[in-house]
């Protein structure tokens, strides 16, 4: 599960390499609440993918952009999933629980919503294809 999870990450992540974007503004409070309370935050209907028990992950657009939603059973579970999937590149809205990945302007514009941290993944720049 884990890899098909890391494979959509990837899709993301390398769809966004180029993006730029740097503009900064007022971080809320971090959200919490479920996959679907978190989607309502950003006004994105949630297309489920993976319905587990440990996580949940969803395909999501708003009018900032595509992203991936994930919420996970536990803190544990969140960070040995961000440390995999970090290796793929690409930007990480991080919160309690939950995540968001995206290109960069699309996490930014959700973190005006969901505040949380950005963390990034690895630089694919230099890698020709």
């Amino acid at each position: 599960m884990t890899r098909l999870l890391l494979g959509g990450v990837a899709v993301l992540a390398l769809a966004g390499c180029g993006s730029g974007g740097t503009e900064t503004k007022a971080v809320p409070p971090t959200a919490t609440g479920s996959l679907e309370s978190l989607a309502a935050e950003v006004k994105c209907k949630p297309d489920i993918q993976t319905d587990a028990d440990e996580l949940r992950q969803a395909l999501c657009r708003n009018t900032h952009g595509r992203f991936v939603l994930a919420t996970f059973a536990t803190d544990r579970g969140l960070r040995e999933w961000i440390n995999d999937a970090k290796d793929y590149g690409g930007y990480y809205l991080v919160g309690r629980k939950w995540v968001a990945v995206g290109d960069n302007g699309t996490v930014t514009a959700l973190r005006t919503t969901l505040g949380g941290d950005v963390e990034i993944g690895a630089d694919h720049h230099a890698h020709g294809g």
